[in-house]
């Protein structure tokens, strides 16, 4: 076929479309009708307004007085009542409800570094270091995932209580500085892989050991993944119930979550369901805030995994 049969309309829109764009002659681009963005719109704020709703049913409750609860499911409250702060932030049990804050920042932050610092190291080792059953010893860690965290409840409560840790953070702390989350050891791996050897054979002709080559060229470049790891390690540590629960018994050194059952005792009096629906949602704004200050990284890392050297 020869350029004879096309037509003079046809051959125009060839050239067309294989010149470049040009600020003089753009290309046309394709645009979304205006019933497409208005539903298109409509569904997005229909979705979110499902998503949101549990929290916003949460604050505005948090204007309720107790006796709404149970009578009154709605959204809004019949009787504005603005007492329910006042009386979490006086605490319970004598502890103030500011301690509660603490001993939950301290796990938390403390969880964040020991996992941070532990997990990258073992990672580095089996990600980045041969040796003598690599394969077993790295198929034993992910093995631990399957194994659940009831099984070791018993052994360790009783080694941990004599040692005279009990009531104590030791036993909340120690384990996060040893390793024992495989999830964020096996995501730093992951991570690790992807990263060309070259670095780390440059590094070693200059005379480099594995600790430089751990802090200055590794850890700089996995840092969305140390970020991620850093969120998950808060909001867990921050929402943990089960362990200050099996090891604390002192009120002064509960955290959040423990001090959320002392609002819902019934054995104190009956269960303020005011001040509960109050201190849970206080207790949700840090984590909040900290997803929303540290939510940018995370799309950072999803954006750099498909990248390699």
């Amino acid at each position: 076929m020869t350029s004879a049969s096309f037509t003079d309309g046809t051959m125009e829109t060839i050239e067309q479309e294989m010149m470049p764009a040009t600020p003089s002659a753009p290309r046309r681009r394709v645009k979304r009708k205006t019933w497409q963005t208005v539903i298109w719109l409509v569904v997005l704020l229909a979705i979110t307004a499902v998503v949101l709703y549990p929290l916003v049913w949460l604050f505005l409750s948090t204007f309720k007085p107790n006796s709404e609860f149970g009578q009154n499911t709605g959204l809004l409250p019949e009787n504005w009542y603005f007492g329910n702060y006042a009386k979490v932030m006086e605490g319970i049990a004598g502890v103030p409800m500011w301690r509660f804050f603490l001993n939950s920042l301290i796990l938390s932050v403390a969880a964040v570094v020991g996992t941070l610092l532990s997990s990258a190291l073992a990672a580095y080792a089996f990600a980045r270091v041969q040796f003598k059953g690599l394969g077993i010893f790295f198929a034993a860690m992910i093995g631990t995932l399957l194994l659940p965290f009831h099984v070791v409840i018993i052994p360790q409560y009783i080694i941990f209580n004599q040692l005279g840790w009990v009531d104590t953070y030791i036993p909340l702390i120690l384990p996060k500085f040893l390793a024992t989350g495989a999830f964020f050891v096996f995501l730093m791996v992951q991570f690790m892989r992807q990263m060309p050897r070259d670095m780390d054979e440059a590094a070693r002709i200059d005379g480099a050991g594995h600790f430089r080559i751990f802090w200055s060229i590794i850890l700089p470049l996995i840092k969305p993944a140390l970020i991620t790891c850093a969120i998950f390690a808060f909001i867990w540590e921050w929402n943990d119930f089960l362990g200050p629960l099996l090891y604390l018994t002192s009120p002064e050194n509960y955290p959040l979550p423990i001090a959320l059952r002392l609002y819902n005792d019934a054995s104190s009096g009956g269960a303020d369901y005011g001040a509960t629906v109050t201190a849970s949602f206080v207790a949700l704004v840090p984590v909040l805030l900290f997803f929303i200050v540290f939510q940018r990284f995370l799309v950072d890392g999803v954006a750099t995994q498909g990248l390699k050297g």
